[in-house]
């Protein structure tokens, strides 16, 4: 019984000897590496589902999906959209399959250009001036108002540090020469 118990025990010390590389001696768990902003800012444009609007979305072989060769450049300029239809019933909203262009009580929205081209993005933007479009719902952080379906008045729950990171990264992505058209008022 004692050969058997050693070896077990020799693997049960290993494992102790493991567990305490993962903490430090007051029992934290050990400092993980710090991600750039521009790191973090990647983090919250994938959880924060930026993509899921602001990237055109193609048919493929498993459905729908971004079309991540397109990645946050907003409407497609070349995808003329014919007025929506009229809601029926309970429906008020109705989307285009690009997921990009939205009708419903405020007109149509189209998702913007978040890259960083100079004329048709967001590349003459500042840090600051992306936090105030954040914070008070209008575009430029003092123009028109954001329109549904983008969810503003969540992200501008976020602090001005993520907020920064989420401008870091869209300013390293690659730019997209993408003009998205304006919203249209609704219909009379």
């Amino acid at each position: 019984m004692t050969r058997s118990f050693i070896p077990f025990a020799a693997i049960a010390l290993l494992l102790l000897g493991c567990e305490e590389r993962l903490t430090q001696s007051d029992g934290q768990p050990a400092p993980t590496r710090t991600l750039t902003p521009v790191e973090r800012g990647q983090y919250l444009v994938d959880v924060g589902g930026c993509n899921d609007c602001h990237t055109p979305w193609t048919m493929g072989e498993n459905g729908p999906g971004p079309d991540m060769t397109r990645a946050l450049s907003g409407h497609p300029a070349d995808l003329e959209m014919p007025t929506p239809p009229s809601p029926v019933g309970p429906w008020i909203v109705a989307s285009a399959a690009t997921n990009t262009a939205h009708a419903g009580p405020w007109g149509v929205s189209f998702t913007a250009n978040l890259t960083p081209h100079e004329d048709t993005g967001l590349g003459t933007w500042t840090t600051e001036t992306f936090i105030s479009t954040i914070r008070n719902g209008r575009h430029m952080g003092r123009g028109r108002p954001l329109l549904p379906p983008m969810p503003y008045f969540n992200y501008a729950k976020m602090s001005d540090d993520d907020l920064a990171a989420v401008f870091a990264y869209l300013q390293s992505i690659p730019a997209i020469d993408n003009q998205v058209p304006p919203p249209r008022p609704p219909a009379q």
